[in-house]
């Protein structure tokens, strides 16, 4: 595999492990343009590389990923690029998701937005004490699209309501009786404690793991398509510019569908 693709550093280790780790940490791991392709050919060449058992995704400085880049929405000047934008994210959730290899997700720091959401297509995740997921896109005018789709699957319905509609970052404690952890360990240990359970993975046989992913996510794209169009649309409405805008400024903004 490659060492480098965009903002993903990437490293295998003699037992199989792929340690992937966002290197953005100057602009908290957000998620650029680029990001939704990179991650495609990563979990390409990871599938195809018999040395990779299990993937561990994690983030450098401070955070985990604060999510999508706000300030390259500015760059989608057109309905016809903000599809574009959405369709090669949608595509990038899906390829991490169909990855047949175990993927584990370290958290530390915030996990918002499409970082909180590539929490939810990653097999497992262990966060650390400091960790705080939260799908805040309603504040700018959107949903989001990916959660609304597997986020059910990973928490109940009531929960995921909850995320969506206050855009409130739940601790991890609460991520880990809403469903969305699977184990809270001390600040700072969230990347030894992921690394741990890789490579007690790594040790099982790999056909068995892959089969029972499959199996397990099975269904797992129903509803991608309701979720790519519904948020296209949003990102073209006056009040999801007036979200951006107010969030680059630093206000709070004024929306006229209320």
């Amino acid at each position: 595999m490659q060492a480098k693709y965009g903002m993903l550093e990437v490293s295998v280790d003699e037992e199989g492990v792929a340690l992937v780790l966002f290197d953005r940490p100057d602009k908290y791991n957000s998620l650029t343009y680029e990001f939704w392709t990179d991650i495609q050919h990563l979990a390409a060449d990871a599938e195809d590389d018999d040395t990779v058992r299990v993937v561990v995704l994690s983030g450098m400085g401070r955070n985990f990923s604060s999510g999508g880049d706000i300030d390259g929405f500015g760059d989608l000047s057109d309905i016809p690029a903000r599809r574009r934008f959405q369709e090669v994210a949608f595509a990038g959730f899906r390829a991490w998701e169909r990855l047949q290899k175990p993927t584990i997700a370290a958290v530390h720091g915030y996990a918002l937005g499409g970082g909180c959401e590539l929490t939810m297509v990653t097999d497992l995740v262990v966060a650390d004490t400091t960790a705080r997921f939260g799908v805040p896109e309603a504040g700018v005018g959107l949903m989001p699209g990916l959660g609304v789709v597997r986020g059910p699957a990973n928490t109940n319905l009531h929960w995921m309501k909850y995320m969506v509609y206050t855009g409130e970052h739940l601790s991890c404690d609460d991520a880990l009786m809403a469903g969305l952890v699977n184990r809270v360990v001390p600040e700072g240990q969230h990347l030894d404690a992921a690394l741990k359970l890789a490579r007690l993975i790594a040790t099982k046989p790999s056909t068995a793991l892959r089969v029972a992913k499959r199996i397990l996510n099975r269904g797992s794209s129903e509803g991608y398509d309701y979720g790519l169009e519904a948020t296209s649309l949003l990102h073209s409405t006056e009040d999801q510019r007036e979200g951006v805008a107010a969030f680059r400024e630093k206000r709070t903004p004024t929306f006229k569908d209320r």
